[in-house]
């Protein structure tokens, strides 16, 4: 049977030219095996002016910061940004390395010192035991990498993780991140392949001014950095020009609009948020005078002082979704202030990383649930619940919450049913579950949702309630929310259902999808995920629906 020849939706094209793309990179990278690499260890000398600086951009330093935003800079210091990357020394490096030994798919690695450095014997690029200097530790905690660097240019993650966590929550070891998969020196999840190396996969996070440098003709990386960790100019952009205004220098007069900024990450500042603290400041005093019943019977809406800030205003969301999403980069040249997706590709609501209600499932770093979060649709972002210099949330516990939540309300067993103070009354407990990922990191979901139990069992999603009562079925929690809320409301997230017939195909699939395509009030990442789901099903009202 002949067919005839379908011209590809612009969507399908540009899934096309991705594969290829990413194609075109497993190609490059087959050199990581190839029978003429070098298989002598790289003996890795950190260079004289440390670390190696991108000519040009702009970039100024930290220290340079500092000297007027001390305050600033002292929060930062001790975050989690500052030791995101670190040259290996007595200072930073968290690990074991008196003679320990770790055994992993038959192969025993030996974390060691030599000549004042660290190191580790293990299997290299053909499964022979070979030493390795450490060059520079990757994060800090609940646990730390290393890295390790070769002839080419290359950076690689070592698999063997040290727990940084105290010994009496399970830390203080070394332990394998793939530990029930055997990896050997074949895998591309080997510590040595592909998807371990640190230029193409982890550095643009984890260093200010990043420039990967691969060179085709050479195949090699000549990768640099203006600052080895996550400093002010990654976030605020390069600074000279803000220098060059704040001391009165050369043409500052040109640069007084935006004080030399490159980017203003003004957008909570001021007003708005002096308002809103005023605000449940007098709705919890006004709360008092009403009687428990009163309170409960409220609409949620009544619960929460309303957005004062505008759902357009989001830089700040952006510039954290930078590094704080699951994301592949298509243009290096990252320009600050402007949209993600001119040089990202965020990933959509995809089977294989989320659940059909949108429910984190693989490693997603936050922004993609955000986005599905009626608080980042009433203008919440980042730094609402996160100062950003320190990362450390702005209140402890439910305080944090309780910026926005009538405490009345929310902060009470008539409305959560556990006993008060408990770790069950968190509110992060049943709105924010956390899932483990890299072995010993829980992260809490983003998208903020209703515990949904009758979701589980109709779709098989997972829901707060058995996470932590994993000795009872689903249908006990739903019976237990119908008891306590009567019939509660569905919550802000309402595709799982069309997503979850779209991802099989089921009967009636297409007619959920376009609902969900025309429906403004849903996220719009899942109306995406909804359209991608479509296909070549997508019709003209459903592109319409889209604008």
């Amino acid at each position: 049977m002949l067919h005839s020849p379908r011209r590809f939706p612009l969507f399908v094209t540009l899934r096309l030219f991705f594969i290829l793309l990413f194609g075109s990179m497993v190609l490059f990278a087959s050199w990581a095996h190839s029978a003429t690499e070098p298989m002598e260890p790289l003996p890795v000398t950190l260079p004289a002016r440390h670390p190696p600086v991108a000519p040009g951009g702009g970039y100024v330093g930290a220290q340079r910061c500092a000297e007027c935003h001390a305050t600033e800079y002292r929060h930062w210091q001790d975050s989690q940004h500052a030791k995101a990357m670190q040259p290996a020394t007595e200072q930073t490096v968290l690990g074991d390395f008196n003679d320990a030994s770790f055994t992993y798919a038959g192969i025993t690695s030996t974390f060691f010192r030599r000549d004042g450095k660290f190191m580790v014997r293990t299997d290299g690029p053909d499964g022979s035991l070979q030493d390795y200097e450490i060059a520079y530790t990757f994060g800090v905690y609940p646990l730390q990498q290393y890295l390790i660097g070769f002839p080419d240019g290359r950076y690689q993650v070592l698999g063997i993780a040290w727990d940084s966590r105290p010994k009496e929550q399970g830390g203080q070891r070394w332990f394998h991140l793939y530990p029930d998969q055997n990896l050997t020196y074949q895998d591309p999840l080997h510590w040595t392949g592909l998807q371990q190396n640190w230029n193409y996969m982890c550095a643009e996070c984890h260093s200010t001014n990043l420039r990967k440098n691969y060179d085709p003709q050479l195949k090699r990386f000549n990768t640099t950095w203006s600052e080895i960790n996550v400093s002010c100019e990654a976030c605020h952009g390069p600074g000279a020009d803000h220098l060059a205004w704040a001391k009165k220098e050369g043409d500052w007069q040109k640069l007084d609009r935006t004080k030399g900024l490159t980017i203003a990450l003004d957008d909570r500042r001021g007003l708005h948020f002096q308002l809103r603290v005023l605000a449940m400041q007098g709705l919890n005093l006004a709360a008092k005078a009403l009687s428990p019943s009163v309170l409960q019977a409220a609409k949620p809406a009544t619960g929460g002082v309303p957005s004062t800030t505008s759902p357009t205003a989001h830089r700040e969301l952006e510039l954290c979704a930078r590094c704080h999403s699951r994301r592949g980069q298509f243009w290096e040249d990252y320009v600050f202030g402007k949209p993600l997706l001119d040089t990202h590709r965020l990933a959509l609501l995809t089977p294989d990383l989320y659940y059909a209600d949108g429910q984190m499932k693989d490693e997603v770093f936050n922004h993609g649930s955000f986005l599905q979060s009626r608080m980042q649709a009433k203008g919440v972002s980042c730094s609402d619940c996160h100062e950003p210099h320190s990362g450390r949330l702005r209140a402890p516990g439910n305080q944090v919450c309780l910026q926005c939540h009538l405490a009345a309300k929310y902060d009470s067993p008539r409305h959560h049913f556990h006993p008060a103070g408990s770790p069950s009354a968190d509110c992060v407990a049943c709105h924010a579950p956390t899932t483990t990922y890299m072995i010993v990191d829980p992260r809490h979901d983003h998208s903020f949702r209703i515990p949904r139990p009758d979701l589980t069992v109709k779709l098989g999603v997972p829901n707060a309630c058995t996470r932590c009562h994993g000795d009872k079925p689903a249908e006990w929690a739903v019976e237990q929310v119908q008891k306590w809320y009567g019939k509660p409301l569905p919550g802000h997230q309402q595709f799982a259902e069309a997503l979850h017939a779209g991802a099989l195909d089921a009967p009636g699939a297409q007619e959920l999808l376009r609902a969900l395509l025309r429906n403004p009030d849903q996220p719009n990442i899942a109306r995406a995920s909804g359209a991608v789901l479509l296909g070549e099903r997508l019709d003209p009202a459903g592109f319409e629906a889209l604008r």
